[in-house]
């Protein structure tokens, strides 16, 4: 069913008198379909974000998300009070260099939502919560108890589309079955899309109903240390402001989006968007996004063309993972369950030389790198890594799948199980389990002067161009010349490109032929 959008301040007389909008992994103030339809049912709203402490626990003390979240709601606290604010005083959006100038507005809490969602609705005389759909397990889970507590009291819990342009199973087959080949979807999808899926949820003109709670609410401003985390080096990276930052990010793609065809898969240039962290917690809105993109597309722009194919993916892998919940922990195709991975030492001492940038393959390296140094790895890269540890080291993808999550700073649970998935040719619409990245000649093609490698691996460049992709084949007197004794300032190979071929090849042939098709 097509969500309706009300253009004036709602009608009046079907208002409640007050509502609380609960923040989750949308930290903006704008275009935002669940305080859109609070401020349109609610006389007075308020507004809360939980620093939720079963997903806080496991992470390292040093998180570069954690110091993310905790800038983005600051900044989202700050950018609540101007939006409440603007009308009167004539005040815009910018981010202020103080973000302590007004009293909070942003109830921030640390612990678990199932008990501080209905004791908070409770405490302010909510009549009705609102939050925006999270289809992973743990908030399916948590959202169910959530709305069992709040019912207990007296209050209902409304749920919103805001996270993709399409969910669940609003894209159907024929047949009336969720897509799991990714060309049909996109076709459908772009069959669908119309300016109604892609228009902003407008706050502004509503936003003087955002309320203050009263004194008897407690209104904590919870900083890294009040979490029981250090800071990071998200400074240094530039990566922290919330949703001001997400849109000097976009404004800077729009520059050079219609060559994104052409640049997207060089890991030395500035070809990406870079926006994956600021989707994955909404700090920009995904409708902004593909409505640029699509219009660019229509006006025949291939770069947008290809962009916007990157966010129908996006939208793909979540509703395989709504819809095909099993994936999160298996593999989509359940043949593929059969194979016989690497176990026991060589496993663990492959994985470990993996993580810690040591096969031997520079631009492998070079890769794992930028992911351990800034939480960061470019799309190319992170097919060739994939590709390499399941492919060419043997190892479950499900390894590299967790390693991924702890270190992507954009870790989105749909988008990094179905990226393993498809490397590992497990999944739904994956790359064929004869397909595997050469990781010599995709360095070639896509890094041609080493420039990736030696930002990475600085040892290396001494060496010729030419055999920063191949270290192992370069003469003595070049390894002389370069101070490189391999095995020790870098890594031998630590395995043979043909012969894991040829070991992956014979991995994969308990795999029945029904599966692969």
């Amino acid at each position: 069913m097509e969500e309706t959008r009300v253009n004036d301040a709602g009608n009046m007389s079907d208002m409640v008198e007050k509502g609380l909008v609960w923040f989750r992994r949308d930290l903006r103030a704008t275009d935002h379909a669940a305080l859109y339809h609070a401020l349109q049912r609610c006389r007075q709203v308020f507004v809360v974000f939980v620093y939720e402490t079963e997903l806080l626990r496991p992470l390292p003390r040093v998180d570069r998300r954690v110091e993310f979240i905790q800038q983005a709601v600051t900044a989202l606290d700050q950018q609540l009070w101007r939006l409440k604010n603007s009308h009167a005083t004539g005040l815009h959006e910018e981010q202020s260099d103080n973000p302590f100038v007004s009293p909070p507005i942003l109830i921030q809490r640390h612990g678990q939502s199932v008990i501080e969602i209905p004791k908070l609705a409770h405490a302010l005389g909510a009549e009705l919560v609102f939050a925006n759909h999270d289809d992973e397990p743990f908030a399916l889970q948590r959202d169910k108890v959530v709305s069992g507590h709040l019912a207990d009291i007296g209050v209902g819990l409304n749920t919103f589309k805001d996270h993709v342009i399409f969910e669940r199973r609003e894209l159907l087959t024929q047949n009336a079955q969720p897509y799991t080949v990714f060309t049909p979807y996109k076709n459908a999808w772009l069959k669908k899309v119309t300016t109604f899926y892609l228009q902003s949820y407008s706050t502004e003109k509503m936003a003087h109903r955002l309320a203050i709670p009263s004194d008897a609410i407690e209104m904590p401003r919870l900083d890294l240390a009040a979490l029981g985390f250090q800071p990071s080096n998200l400074a240094q990276l530039a990566l922290g402001g919330g949703s001001s930052q997400g849109e000097r990010l976009f404004t800077d793609f729009l520059t050079r989006i219609d060559v994104y065809d052409t640049t997207r898969d060089y890991p030395a240039i500035k070809g990406p968007s870079y926006l994956g962290l600021h989707l994955r917690f909404g700090t920009v809105s995904v409708r902004r996004l593909a409505r640029q993109a699509w219009l660019r597309a229509k006006a025949h722009s291939s770069g947008a063309a290809v962009w916007l194919n990157e966010i129908i993916w996006r939208d793909f892998y979540a509703q395989i993972m709504a819809n095909f919940p099993h994936v999160t922990g298996a593999s989509f195709k359940p043949a593929y369950d059969k194979i016989e991975w690497e176990n026991g030492a060589v496993a663990q001492q492959r994985f470990a030389a993996w993580c810690n940038a040591e096969t031997g393959y520079p631009l492998v390296d070079a890769a794992m790198h930028q992911l351990n140094q800034t939480g960061y790895m470019h799309n190319r890269l992170r097919m060739v890594t994939a590709s390499f540890l399941c492919k060419h080291l043997g190892v479950d993808w499900r390894w590299g799948e967790a390693y991924f999550a702890e270190k992507l700073n954009d870790f989105d649970l749909a988008s990094n199980n179905g990226g393993w998935q498809w490397a590992s040719s497990s999944g739904c619409d994956a790359q064929p389990y004869f397909r595997i990245f050469n990781p010599v000649l995709q360095s070639k093609k896509f890094d041609p002067d080493g420039q990736f490698i030696v930002r990475y691996l600085p040892a290396l460049a001494p060496l010729p161009a030419h055999l920063r992709h191949t270290p192992w084949l370069a003469d003595a007197a070049s390894l002389l010349d370069a101070n490189i004794i391999l095995g020790h300032t870098y890594p031998q190979p630590i395995v043979d490109h043909a012969q894991a071929r040829a070991a992956t090849l014979l991995r994969y042939r308990c795999v029945n032929s029904s599966a692969i098709l």
